[in-house]
């Protein structure tokens, strides 16, 4: 009975934040990012869920408190959250799965190579964009699509849905930080579909 409270409480913490992703760099503003993903690894926990879906969690909610400041450094600790999330979130899906990553490409071979092919694309649009961190990012774009690979093992449902939505979260966010000048009209109010395509990924990938 706790679980599905916890979850719903952290969809309204979600809900509170949204309006905030346009703000300037503050600690209350940090603080209510990280809650909604402290909420669901709490929830994951209390349901009995792998602990690495719990970890991986909870990770995020590191990787949220990090990205909601400025600074190379903050930056670079909340790639890693986020990649050790989805190594773990790997883990999580072939645990639940019982069945190796390269079957992906014989469950779902047209997804499994769009995938694929999409990370391959990332050399394209982004890495040059990226100048010192691009193998940083180039280490965290194998790690998610591992990870929207582990998604595709299960029957197609909440898992992959959760992980597509976090890919396409985190390509909003690739665009916004490395394509879009800090003038554009479109830098603030990309924040919002960034958080709203993250925390329903993050959802579904809970209720997995």
């Amino acid at each position: 009975m706790i679980a599905p409270l916890l979850v719903w409480t952290g969809i309204l913490a979600a809900l509170v934040y949204l309006p905030m992703t346009e703000d300037e760099p503050n600690w209350p503003r940090t603080v209510v990012k990280a809650l909604p993903l402290i909420f669901f690894a709490y929830a994951a926990w209390q349901a009995g869920n792998t602990a690495f879906l719990v970890a991986g969690l909870f990770l995020s909610a590191l990787g949220d408190m990090a990205l909601s400041r400025t600074g190379r450094q903050t930056f670079l600790f909340g790639l890693a959250a986020f990649a050790l999330a989805h190594l773990l979130y790997v883990f999580h899906f072939l645990v639940l799965s019982q069945s190796p990553l390269w079957e992906a490409f014989v469950l779902n071979t047209p997804m499994a190579v769009f995938l694929v092919t999409c990370a391959l694309a990332v050399e394209v649009w982004l890495i040059p964009y990226t100048m010192e961190l691009r193998w940083p990012v180039r280490a965290y774009v194998v790690l998610i699509t591992l990870m929207g690979l582990a998604a595709l093992t299960l029957p197609m449902g909440t898992a992959f849905l959760g992980a597509a939505f976090f890919i396409a979260s985190d390509t909003l966010l690739a665009f916004q930080l490395f394509r879009l000048d800090e003038d554009n009209p479109l830098t603030g109010r990309i924040g919002w579909a960034i958080w709203i395509a993250y925390i329903a990924g993050q959802a579904m990938i809970l209720s997995a």
